[in-house]
C-alpha cells in the first residue's frame, strides 16, 4: 500500500538535538568570548587608573588609532561628533574589542587554545600600542599584560576542552552562567571604579587645585558693552566647562607642575630650560584672545574667547637668541604632539603666551595644565599646542608638524568668520525678534557685520564693543519677523577692509570659509 492510499503522510524531518545542541554552543562560545574581553578590559582600565593612566589600553590602542587614520577620517569624525569624537573612538574600539571576542570564543570552541591565544594577542596590542607612546610611564606594560592574561585564563575556564572520548559540554550549564555574570560583574565595576578614579582622583588634579597663580602684572580689561546680554547668543568669554576641545589626546596627559620644565633649543644662540617656579617668577600678563579649530565648519562652535595668563613666548625666544636663517617654531606636547608655527607670529607684538592661566585659575587639565601655547590669530593646529614642554627653533623646509604632515596648510591664519546664534530655534513667533551672533578675525579684528534676510538687501548689524582685535565680537539687528519661511544670512567684514567670502570651502586644507545661514518659520 502507497502512502496515498494508507493516508498516512511522514512527518517532515524536525531539528535534532545535534542541530540545537550545536547552536547552543555555538551561543556559549560567544558569550564566553564577549566576557572574557569585557573582563579584562574593566581590570585592565582600573589597573591604568590606579598606577599608570597614560597606559591605559583603551587610551595607548586609541591613540595609536588616531596616529594611524587618515586625514579623511579625522575629519569626518570631527564633523560628525564635534568635541564627543573620542568618545566616538573608543565606543568604536570597544566594539570592535567585543567582536573579536566573539570571533576568538567561535575559534576556541572548534580548536582549543587557539581561541585564548587570540584574547591574549589583544593584551599584547595594548602593551605594543603603550610602548610607542612618548613619555610612557614605568609600568606601561602591566595593565595591558594584566587584561591580556586575564582574558586568556576567563576564556579557558568557560570554555574548557573535551576531555578525551567524551562529548557534551564539560562546564555545566549553571556553571557558566556564574562564571559568565561573574566575569561581566568584574569588567562593569572595574570600568566605573577607573571612570571615577580619572574624574576625581588624580593625583595631578590635585595638585593643580592646589595651584595659586600670581596676580598678573598686565590685565586683559573687558568692557561692559562688549556683553550684549541676549538670550541665546554666545557669552563674550567662554567659560572653562564650555570651551571646546579637540586634541589629539585620548587620555587627558597628567603632567605634575614640579617636574614639568620647557626647553627651547635648535637653531638658537643660546639654548634654554625653564622650570614651573621659574615661570611663575617671571612677569605675567592676561589677554583676552579667541581660538579656532581649522576644523571649524561655517557657523560651528569649534571656537571660544578666554581670559588668558602667560608670559610672553616672544621675550622666552629672544633669551633664546634665533639665529637669521631660522622661520619656524616647533612645539612639542608631553603626549608627542607637534605643531610649526611661524617665528614671526611668536615674536611680533601680538599677545602670544606660555599661558598658564584661563579665566581666572590654572588651566585645566583637559586644556592643558599645567602650561599651553596660545597665539592670537592661527588656527590651534599650528599654534595652541597643550602641555607643551619643548620649542625647537627650526626652519619649514627642515621640519614638519603633526598635521601638516597629514595634508593640513602649514601656517594656518585664522579666516574671517561671523555666525548666527540667535534664533537658535527653527520656529520662531512672529513680531519683532532679534538676530544675532559673533564675528572673527583675531590679531586682525572685525570692523562690520551685515545680515540678509531672504533675497533683501544687506543691512548692517549693531556691533558690540570689541575688547581687541584678537577677540571676536558680538553683533546684533532688529527684525519684525513676518509669518513664512525666512532664510537669514551674515557676513563680516574685517579691519583691514576684506568682506568675509561666500565661496564655501571646507575645512581642509586651511578653514572653512562661506556664509553661515539659516532658516526659520515665523508662525
Amino acid at each position: 500500500m502507497n502512502e496515498a492510499e494508507s493516508g498516512v503522510r511522514e512527518a517532515p524531518d524536525a531539528p535534532g538535538p545535534t542541530l540545537r545542541g550545536g547552536r547552543a554552543r555555538a551561543g556559549r562560545a560567544v558569550v564566553a568570548g564577549l566576557v572574557s574581553v569585557i573582563a579584562a578590559a574593566g581590570v585592565g582600565e582600573l589597573l591604568a587608573a590606579l598606577f599608570a593612566s597614560e597606559a591605559s589600553p583603551f587610551g595607548a590602542i586609541g591613540a595609536v588609532a588616531v596616529d594611524l587614520a587618515p586625514a579623511w577620517a579625522k575629519d569626518l569624525a570631527i564633523a560628525l561628533f564635534y568635541t564627543n569624537d573620542k568618545n566616538a573612538l573608543l565606543v568604536g574600539i570597544a566594539i570592535v574589542l567585543l567582536l573579536v571576542g566573539a570571533a576568538a570564543g567561535l575559534v576556541e570552541r572548534r580548536v582549543p587554545f587557539l581561541g585564548r591565544s587570540i584574547v591574549a594577542l589583544l593584551g599584547a596590542a595594548g602593551i605594543a600600542a603603550a610602548a610607542t607612546r612618548v613619555n610612557a610611564p614605568e609600568l606601561f606594560w602591566a595593565p595591558s599584560l594584566v587584561a591580556g592574561a586575564l582574558a586568556f585564563v576567563t576564556l579557558g575556564l568557560l570554555l574548557p576542552p573535551h576531555p578525551a572520548g567524551e562529548t557534551g559540554d564539560p562546564l555545566s550549564r549553571r556553571g557558566f552562567l556564574i562564571g559568565s555574570a561573574a566575569a561581566t560583574l568584574l569588567g562593569v565595576i572595574g570600568t566605573a571604579v577607573a571612570t571615577g578614579v580619572r574624574a576625581g582622583g588624580q593625583a595631578v588634579k590635585a595638585l593643580r587645585d592646589a595651584v595659586t597663580l600670581p596676580a598678573a602684572q598686565a590685565t586683559a580689561t573687558i568692557p561692559d558693552a562688549a556683553e550684549l546680554n541676549i538670550d541665546g547668543l554666545a557669552r563674550v568669554v567662554t567659560s572653562n566647562a564650555d570651551f571646546y576641545r579637540i586634541d589629539t589626546a585620548i587620555v587627558v596627559p597628567e603632567v605634575d607642575p614640579a617636574t614639568w620644565s620647557l626647553r627651547i633649543h635648535g637653531l638658537v644662540e643660546n639654548e634654554i630650560t625653564i622650570t614651573w617656579d621659574e615661570l611663575l617668577a617671571l612677569p605675567l600678563s592676561e589677554s583676552a584672545v579667541t581660538l579656532s579649530c581649522v576644523s571649524n565648519q561655517v557657523g560651528g562652535s569649534l571656537v571660544g574667547n578666554a581670559v588668558w595668563l602667560g608670559h610672553p613666548i616672544r621675550e622666552m625666544l629672544a633669551r633664546a637668541v634665533p639665529l637669521p636663517e631660522a622661520d619656524m617654531v616647533l612645539s612639542r606636547s608631553h603626549d608627542g604632539f607637534t605643531a610649526g608655527t611661524p617665528l614671526e607670529a611668536l615674536t611680533d607684538d601680538r599677545d602670544a603666551l606660555l599661558a598658564v592661566g584661563m579665566n581666572g585659575e590654572p588651566l585645566p587639565l583637559e586644556h592643558g595644565f599645567p602650561v599651553r601655547m596660545v597665539v592670537p590669530g592661527l588656527y590651534g593646529y599650528v599654534s595652541a599646542t597643550k602641555w607643551v614642554v619643548e620649542l625647537e627653533v627650526t626652519r619649514f623646509d627642515s621640519a614638519r608638524a603633526y598635521w601638516t604632515d597629514r595634508g593640513w596648510s602649514e601656517r594656518g591664519p585664522i579666516k574671517l568668520q561671523s555666525r548666527i546664534d540667535v534664533p537658535r530655534q527653527r520656529d520662531v513667533a512672529t513680531g519683532e525678534q532679534a538676530i544675532a551672533g559673533v564675528a572673527w578675525q583675531p590679531h586682525t579684528g572685525v570692523a562690520g557685520v551685515e545680515v540678509q534676510i531672504d533675497d533683501g538687501p544687506w543691512r548692517e548689524a549693531d556691533l558690540a564693543t570689541a575688547i581687541s582685535d584678537d577677540t571676536w565680537v558680538q553683533w546684533s539687528l532688529p527684525w519684525t519677523a513676518e509669518p513664512g519661511n525666512h532664510t537669514i544670512r551674515c557676513r563680516a567684514t574685517g579691519a583691514d577692509g576684506e568682506r568675509q567670502t561666500d565661496a564655501q570651502a571646507p575645512p581642509a586644507p586651511n578653514g572653512a570659509t562661506g556664509w553661515h545661514s539659516i532658516v526659520v518659520q515665523a508662525s
